[in-house]
């Protein structure tokens, strides 16, 4: 008699498979259409990041004083004098320029710039006129390129981790929710110079092959999960709050290991010696991969630990600003992306759902929010929402999709839960839209607080009447679009000058 049983359990296997391959290839379709919206720009924040690419690849030295020339008016205005040249407060004690922004970015854009510039040399050779500068247009789209692939790779690792523990059809969702109703989108597509797409990829990165391997780690991995956290650190210096996950994890296997010595004997429980070699090992390599940061430093500083951020003596550790962080209305988390709120939640719920790792990944948000709520300038000055969590993003993925799936209980059908659930995502993303172009126009405040009245007006008023202009502007005449967005963000800086 056959083992029916068997059967049944590898046709939902294969059923399965095919479903999720389903739903990648779907994630990639939306990935592709969305590639018209991508904004090769370099600007802002990006300007620091795209010159530790761009300087080594064509000055061969880490001299930023093209980079610094070549960037838009707000960010050259207070670095350039009216000649042009830097401003020699602006000249470290290496001599160099200022560039306190980290290197990741330019770690992981460098192999697709290479191509570029080789690609720019073989054509200039056949007589092409295009600048092998690091700044003309086949440049500037393979970093934005490049971002979004980063960017989109951290989609879908937090939709395979999140598929893990719900339905696909709710990883599905919950993916496609936090890709066009967070922040991540502007830093995905509007301005890919910035770090935020990177980091959202190193930290899924991470995150997923942390709990791949966290059944039993063998050397080899703890030497691989080093590098990851290595390059999550390179990205975005918050991202140490990541390692949370790695910390509670420790100290549940060291209190087993301990209980161990005294006599519970286990199979599975690790040794205490084991332990021991396996976290000096991480933290060795781990120290090893940060050395980009630290020479860059200690080139650009002469220190290897200047961060040339506020010093950490100087963070408000006795006056967090918890409550401002989630609800102000200077780019608050959930003021300006309230579809965050229903993935924290989630977060709770599959801590309790799924304590081994519910408990990690929580500790590891709060850690980092608390981190944030204590940093001076925790609204991100020029930021859509807060963009410093746009580094959690595969935590969001799966705080929602746990959400969607406690939810979809609450209705009498799956049919019914599947509906509200594409209505949500519909209604947010809608809503995100309109705000982001509220933003990238101008129409509110770039900087600082914003009036909810005004966003309110805006968006049922002023976004379906310019909106559909702007859109045929952005797709077909960008460039002309770019200045006058640029002009305006000009003005609202004389108008409203930040504080020295």
């Amino acid at each position: 008699m056959a083992d029916t049983s068997f059967v049944d359990e590898q046709h939902l296997g294969i059923s399965s498979a095919r479903r999720s391959r389903k739903s990648e290839w779907l994630l990639a379709l939306f990935f592709l259409l969305s590639l018209p919206f991508l904004n090769p720009w370099v600007r802002g924040d990006g300007v620091g990041y795209y010159a530790f690419a761009r300087a080594p690849l064509i000055e061969h030295s880490l001299d930023f004083t093209k980079d610094y020339q070549f960037a838009n008016e707000s960010f050259r205005g207070p670095r350039l004098d009216e000649n042009n040249q830097p401003k020699s407060g602006f000249r470290t004690p290496t001599g160099l320029l200022d560039n306190h922004f980290t290197v990741g970015p330019a770690i992981l854009w460098t192999p697709f710039l290479l191509l570029a510039h080789t690609g720019v040399l073989l054509a200039r050779a056949l007589g092409s006129s295009v600048a092998a500068d690091g700044f003309s247009a086949p440049y500037r789209i393979t970093m934005a390129l490049a971002t979004a692939f980063y960017g989109f790779l951290g989609l879908l690792l937090a939709f395979r981790l999140a598929r893990q523990y719900v339905e696909e059809r709710w990883a599905l969702l919950a993916t496609l929710a936090i890709w066009w109703a967070s922040s991540l989108p502007v830093y995905m597509y509007f301005n890919p110079s910035w770090s935020h797409a990177h980091s959202a990829f190193a930290v899924a990165l991470f995150l997923w092959y942390w709990h791949e391997t966290r059944s039993s780690r063998s050397l080899l991995q703890w030497l691989l999960l080093a590098v990851i956290a290595g390059l999550m650190l390179n990205v975005y210096y918050p991202n140490a709050m990541v390692l949370a996950v790695l910390a509670v994890e420790a100290l549940r296997k060291y209190y087993a290991a301990l209980r161990r010595t005294v006599g519970e004997a286990g199979s599975e429980i690790p040794r205490l010696t084991d332990l021991l070699v396996n976290h000096v090992l991480f933290a060795t390599v781990l120290l090893i991969c940060l050395l980009p940061t630290f020479i860059t430093r200690y080139l650009v500083y002469g220190s290897a630990f200047e961060s040339a951020y506020v010093p950490l003596r100087d963070w408000d550790w006795f006056s967090p600003h918890f409550f401002a962080v989630i609800f102000s209305s200077n780019h608050g988390l959930l003021s300006w992306t309230p579809i965050l709120l229903l993935a924290i939640v989630g977060l709770f719920l599959f801590w309790r759902r799924e304590p081994l790792v519910g408990a990690p990944f929580l500790a590891a948000f709060l850690t980092f929010y608390l981190f944030i709520s204590c940093y001076p300038d925790w609204a991100g000055i020029s930021s859509y929402g807060n963009r410093f969590f746009v580094s959690l993003t595969s935590f969001f993925i799966l705080g929602l999709a746990v959400f969607f799936h406690h939810a979809a209980q609450v209705f009498r059908s799956r049919r019914a839960a599947l509906a509200a659930a594409v209505a949500l995502l519909a209604v947010s993303s809608l809503w995100n839209a309109g705000l982001i172009f509220q933003w990238g126009s101008h129409l509110i405040p770039a900087r600082g607080p914003v009036y909810f009245s005004e966003i309110v007006h805006n968006q049922f008023f002023v976004v379906p009447r310019e909106l559909s202009a702007d859109l045929q502007r952005y797709l077909f005449h960008r460039k002309a679009l770019m200045r006058q967005i640029e002009e305006r963000d000009i003005q609202q800086l004389k108008k409203n000058p930040p504080p020295p």
